[in-house]
C-alpha cells in the first residue's frame, strides 16, 4: 500500500471540506484501478470497483482515519456489487452529510444510492459557472441533483431552467437550493425528456447560457452514440446570439476531440473558447479520459 498511503498523505496536506483524496480511476497508480476516496467533513467514502478483503479494507480505514482528524465514518459503497450498495466501515453515519464547496453546500446521500448526489471532479464547471453567469439566464441540461444551477445562481444568475427526468434528482436539487438559501422565483425545476420536450424548451428561451452534462447513457432516452449529434445540431436554436455552451463529458466512449468534431460539423458558428480539466486531485493517465469541459461561444454575425 505505499504507494496508496503516499498519494493520500500528499493530497491531506491540502485537505479541503470536500475533495478526492485517491483517483484510482484515473490509471496513473498501477493496481489501484478500482479504487476511489473522497473527503466530505467529516465522512470519508472509499468507492470500489471490484472486490478487496477484509483485511486491506481494515488497514486502509486505520490509515485514513490517522492521517485525517475528525472522521465520523469511513463508507464503502460496493460498484462491483448490483445496485451498488454502501456499508459503513468505522464510526456512525451522521444524520446529514454535505459536500461543502465554496462556500456552498450540498446533500449527499451516502447510504442507498449509486450516484451520492455530487461530483467532486465537476468542481472545475461550478467554478467557471459563478465567474462567467452575472445576469444572466441559464439553461441546465440533464441536470440532477442541481449543483450547477446552485453555482450558477451563487455566481449571479438572472434565472436558471433545470431539467431533468428523474423527478427525485430534481427533488434533491430543490433541496440544494433551500438549504443555500437560494430565492426560488430565480429557479426552475423541470421534469422533462430533452428530446420529446424541446417546443417547451424552445418557449423558454433564448436563454444566455446552457451547460449540458449528459450521462453516458440513460436508458432508451440518452444513447451518447445516437444523441450527442442531436445535442449539437438543437443546442444553437436555444441560445442568443454571443451565448455559450457549456459541454461536460466523462465517458471513456465519448473524447473531448469526438465532441470538437461534432461542433464543426453541426455548429461551425460555435467558437470553441476553453477546454478545462479537473485538476491535479484527479491524475489521468491519458487526457481524453475523466472529465473534459469544453466552453463554446456563438459567435455574433459579425464575428
Amino acid at each position: 500500500m505505499h504507494a496508496l498511503e503516499l498519494e493520500i498523505a500528499r493530497q491531506c496536506k491540502a485537505l479541503g471540506e470536500a475533495c478526492r483524496l485517491f483517483h484510482g480511476r484515473g490509471h496513473r497508480f498501477p493496481g489501484y484501478e478500482d479504487l476511489l476516496i473522497d473527503w466530505f467533513e467529516p465522512v470519508v467514502l472509499i468507492t470500489l470497483y471490484q472486490d478487496r478483503s477484509s483485511s486491506w479494507l481494515k488497514q486502509l480505514v486505520v490509515y485514513l482515519t490517522g492521517q485525517i482528524s475528525g472522521v465520523k465514518a469511513v463508507i464503502l459503497q460496493q460498484r462491483f456489487l448490483p445496485h451498488s450498495p454502501s456499508i459503513i466501515l468505522d464510526g456512525c453515519l451522521p444524520e446529514k452529510v454535505h459536500a461543502h464547496e465554496m462556500g456552498l453546500k450540498y446533500r449527499l446521500v451516502l447510504n442507498n444510492s449509486q450516484n451520492i448526489g455530487f461530483f467532486p471532479d465537476a468542481a472545475v464547471v461550478r467554478s467557471l459557472l459563478r465567474e462567467c453567469c452575472e445576469g444572466k439566464k441559464v439553461l441546465n441540461l440533464f441536470a440532477y441533483s442541481c449543483s450547477f444551477s446552485v453555482a450558477a445562481l451563487a455566481g449571479g444568475a438572472r434565472q436558471v431552467v433545470n431539467v431533468d427526468m428523474s423527478k427525485n434528482a430534481l427533488a434533491l436539487g430543490k433541496l440544494n437550493h433551500e438549504i443555500n438559501g437560494i430565492d426560488s422565483r430565480a429557479v426552475s425545476f423541470l421534469g422533462l425528456e430533452i428530446f420529446r420536450s424541446f417546443s417547451r424548451l424552445k418557449k423558454l428561451s433564448p436563454f444566455d447560457l446552457i451547460v449540458c452534462d449528459p450521462p453516458a447513457e440513460q436508458g432508451k432516452s440518452f444513447l451518447a452514440s445516437r444523441d450527442w449529434p442531436k445535442l449539437v445540431k438543437k443546442l444553437p436554436l436555444l441560445l442568443k446570439t454571443g451565448g455559450e455552451i457549456i459541454t461536460c463529458t466523462s465517458s471513456p466512449h465519448v473524447s473531448p476531440r469526438y465532441i470538437q468534431g461534432l461542433f464543426q460539423v453541426h455548429c461551425p458558428q460555435a467558437e470553441l473558447l476553453e477546454r478545462l480539466r479537473s485538476g491535479e486531485r484527479f491524475p489521468e493517465v491519458d487526457d481524453d479520459k475523466g472529465l473534459n469541459v469544453l466552453r463554446y461561444r456563438m459567435r455574433h454575425r459579425e464575428d
